[in-house]
C-alpha cells in the first residue's frame, strides 16, 4: 500500500483528552487517539508525537491565581508529561514500542531530548512522545510541534482538532463559515486565521513543513490522511 506521508507529526490538544469532563483525562479519549497511532503504526508510518497539558494546567492562565508566568508555563509543561505518560500507557498495552521524551530532564521517567536518538528511535518504529513543550517558558506546544517536526525531518504536522478543518470564521459561532480545502501560509496570515500560533507557523512556513488541520475525532481519518485521501485543510507553499 503507496503511503503519501511516511514520517508524521501528529499535534493533540491536552483539552481533547477531557471528553464531555471539565477537566482530567478521559479513557475513552485516550483510547480513541491510542487506536489512531496504532493504525498509522500498522501501515508502517513513522509517528512521532505532541501532546499540549491544558486538560490538567494552562500556563497562559496561571497569573490571574497570582502564579508568576514563567512558573506557571513550568507547570504547563509538567502536564504535558503526564498526558504523555499516560498515551505512553495506552500505546504499550496495544503493543506498540514507545519511547516518552522530555525537554526537562527527568531521567526517572522519560529520555532527554536528543535529536539523532529520536531519529533512530523512529527509524526502529517507536512511537516518540515529545513532553515538556521546548523545555523553556513563552513557547506554546504548538511551537514545540513545529520544532521538533523540522528537527526530526517530518513530511507533515497533522493538527488534530474538533473541527474538520480551516474556515473563514470560527464554525461553532458562525454558521455562514466557509471551509478551505488547501491555503497558502501567506493567505492564513493576511487573514488573521487561527491555525497556530504565530511562532509555530512562522517555523513551518521558513522550513516548508506543511499542516493537516483536521477532525481527530471521526475514527480513521489519520490513516486516510496518509493514504493520500483529500481530508481537512492543507496549509502549505
Amino acid at each position: 500500500m503507496s503511503l503519501k506521508y511516511k514520517r508524521v507529526l501528529l499535534k493533540l490538544s491536552g483539552e481533547s483528552l477531557m471528553g464531555k469532563q471539565g477537566f482530567g483525562i478521559s479513557p475513552d479519549k485516550l483510547h480513541h487517539y491510542a487506536d489512531e497511532i496504532k493504525g498509522l503504526v500498522d501501515l508502517g508510518v513513522e509517528v512521532a508525537v505532541v501532546i499540549g497539558g491544558g486538560n490538567i494546567f494552562r500556563g497562559l492562565q496561571a497569573e490571574s491565581s497570582g502564579i508568576e508566568r514563567v512558573q506557571g508555563d513550568y507547570m504547563g509543561m509538567l502536564a504535558t508529561v503526564i498526558n504523555g505518560m499516560a498515551l505512553q500507557s495506552v500505546l504499550e498495552e496495544k503493543g506498540l514500542y514507545t519511547r516518552l521524551i522530555s525537554a526537562i530532564e527527568m531521567k526517572a521517567i522519560a529520555e532527554p531530548y536528543i535529536r539523532r536518538r529520536c531519529i533512530r528511535h523512529l527509524e526502529k518504529g517507536r512511537v516518540l512522545i515529545f513532553s515538556s513543550g521546548t523545555g523553556s517558558p513563552y513557547f506554546t506546544t504548538d511551537s514545540a510541534a513545529a520544532l521538533r517536526a523540522s528537527e526530526i525531518n517530518a513530511e507533515v504536522i497533522l493538527k488534530g482538532t474538533r473541527v474538520d478543518g480551516v474556515y473563514s470564521a470560527d464554525p461553532e459561532k458562525d454558521p455562514t463559515a466557509t471551509k478551505f480545502d488547501t491555503i497558502s501560509f501567506a493567505k492564513v496570515i493576511s487573514e488573521g486565521l487561527a491555525v497556530m500560533d504565530m511562532t509555530a507557523f512562522t517555523l513551518c512556513r521558513e522550513n516548508n513543513v506543511p499542516i493537516i488541520v483536521f477532525d481527530i475525532i471521526e475514527k480513521g481519518n489519520l490513516t486516510r490522511i496518509v493514504q493520500g485521501e483529500r481530508i481537512g485543510t492543507l496549509v502549505a507553499g
